[in-house]
């Protein structure tokens, strides 16, 4: 689900906008949630917004729903990962090889 304020600040659409919200909002993690969350994020997947969506999602916190082609979990996981790493999202690179 992309954040209301792209719509204004980009000619691009997000593919979302003709979605059903309650496809980005499954109730729980399991069953039939999951068809949900994989069609959010097939739609999540054709968008040109998802890395903004994405972005916005992580840096403002939102614990719920399918964003960006993230659930609630993957975007903690995320925002641990970043954490540790420094903000990259991505292992801290190794120190030089002394020697």
């Amino acid at each position: 689900m992309v954040n209301p304020r792209f719509l204004w600040n980009t000619r691009r659409r997000p593919a979302c906008r003709s979605e059903d919200p309650e496809l980005f909002f499954p109730v729980g993690d399991s069953g039939p949630a999951l068809v949900l969350i994989a069609k959010a994020k097939a739609v999540c997947g054709r968008c040109p917004l998802q890395r903004e969506c994405r972005e916005w999602a992580v840096g403002n916190g939102e614990s719920a729903g399918v964003w960006g082609g993230l659930t609630e979990e993957e975007r903690r996981a995320l925002s641990r990962r970043a954490t540790v790493t420094g903000g990259h999202g991505t292992a801290p690179p190794a120190p030089p090889h002394a020697g």
